[in-house]
């Protein structure tokens, strides 16, 4: 059995065997969940997680990764020829991760304080729509929807009580947004600005079944305002 003062994670911060103390102590630092956040959808170089956390200090970053690398949620490893770089993945523990994500952005969304139209990665957007899915209506949606954000690529297929999204394969989609950046998709699902109004001059295209990506987008909600 360890003594309190051997451990190098548990209990640094609080001396408290609650899980949850537990888990802010891996996680609880600044930029440690959005790191998290931005693995969701698949593994990422280094450059990559700097380009979607722009706050973020190429230090704060090697921190960590290291951190989260320590603790078990992810690993490093090179990709095979011929890219050869280096990337971070979630291990399986750092994937179940994603509930606590959820829940903190449901959460966070029924404050009034909470701005939809402040920018944000495609990954969130993406873990936004995983978060806010109607799942009584998911099942309705047949066909596969593509989103094309800046130089990233996602295809989401929806089926009943589910909502998969996975990066690229755009060119099996049916319904495709193509926009520069996740923001101006987020504004016409959760701010109900028109559609038409953001393909008018924010930069944003609907291409392929119209019908299907408007019936797509009706799947997601904000939550009602509680504070």
């Amino acid at each position: 059995m360890k003594l309190p003062n051997e451990t190098s994670i548990h209990g640094k911060w609080y001396d408290d065997a609650c899980g949850t103390a537990y888990g802010m102590e891996l996680v609880g630092e600044r930029w440690a969940l959005l790191v998290l956040r931005e693995l969701m959808l698949g593994p990422r170089r280094f450059s990559d997680l700097r380009a979607s956390l722009p706050g973020i200090s190429a230090k704060v970053l090697t921190e960590r990764l290291a951190g989260l690398e320590q603790a078990g949620a992810l690993v490093r490893r090179q990709l095979p020829p011929p890219g050869k770089a280096q990337v971070y993945e979630l291990t399986a523990w750092g994937y179940a991760a994603e509930p606590i994500l959820q829940e903190i952005g449901r959460w966070a969304a029924m404050s009034s304080g909470h701005d939809p139209l402040l920018p944000l990665s495609p990954v969130s957007l993406m873990l936004s729509m995983r978060t806010m899915a109607d799942y009584t209506r998911t099942g309705t949606i047949e066909g596969k929807v593509g989103f094309a954000i800046g130089d990233e690529e996602f295809l989401a297929r929806p089926c009943a009580g589910e909502l998969p999204i996975r990066r690229g394969g755009i060119e099996q989609a049916d319904a495709l947004f193509r926009a520069p950046l996740a923001s101006i998709i987020a504004g016409g699902i959760y701010a109900g600005v028109p559609w038409e109004e953001l393909e008018a001059g924010a930069g944003l295209s609907i291409e392929g079944d119209r019908d299907l990506a408007m019936r797509f987008v009706a799947l997601f909600s904000l939550p009602p305002k509680l504070a």
